[in-house]
């Protein structure tokens, strides 16, 4: 990529327009993980908010974003596939708040991708497969991950608030994130 995306936001002055690049990158990343290919044309709306009219101030300058996208999508499906992906450098546990804003914002682009896909896979590992358990434990980590607090206070209501131990769910979301990819596209593969 010749320029960020974070750059190319803030030098086209698109802060409020669209999403943020972290949640951006973690939207994108839930499209990449995706058991079927769905074309960015249609969810590419989904990054300014889903309205009709794209907040670009000329033709090239969505056609950069979208490239910029595109790459982005296209190194995130590499990643998960090669069983590289990583959080984001930005991502990190933090003392105080469980997460970083960072961390927060990418699990909630993420969850905004997944329901774009959610059809595809509740088809591909529905809820009494062997598969379903390997999903349900990469939304419920992302899920804990976007709202530590909540999750927390839940876990203590339940008596189990010694079971919330983040720093393993954050740790642990490369290899299940990868892991669910991989077994997703094994799956559409052998269909």
């Amino acid at each position: 990529m010749s320029i960020s995306l974070s750059q190319f936001i803030t030098e086209n002055g698109l802060e409020q327009k669209l999403l943020s690049a972290t949640q951006t990158e973690g939207f994108v990343t839930a499209m990449a993980a995706a058991p079927h290919l769905i074309d960015p044309s249609e969810w590419l709306a989904f990054m300014w908010g889903g309205e009709e009219e794209a907040p670009f101030g000329s033709h090239e300058q969505l056609e950069q974003y979208a490239n910029i996208i595109v790459a982005m999508w296209n190194e995130q499906r590499g990643v998960l596939l090669s069983n590289e992906w990583q959080w984001p450098e930005v991502c990190a546990l933090s003392e105080s708040d469980i997460v970083n804003e960072a961390t927060r914002e990418y699990c909630e682009g993420m969850l905004q991708g997944w329901t774009l896909c959610r059809d595809d896979w509740e088809t591909l590992m529905p809820e009494d497969s062997q598969e379903n358990a390997l999903l349900g434990g990469v939304l419920l980590s992302i899920s804990l991950l976007f709202d530590p607090e909540a999750a927390l206070a839940v876990m203590e209501e339940q008596g189990a608030a010694e079971l919330a131990q983040f720093d393993e769910v954050f740790n642990g979301m490369p290899v299940m994130l990868c892991g669910l990819t991989m077994r997703a596209m094994q799956m559409v593969e052998a269909q």
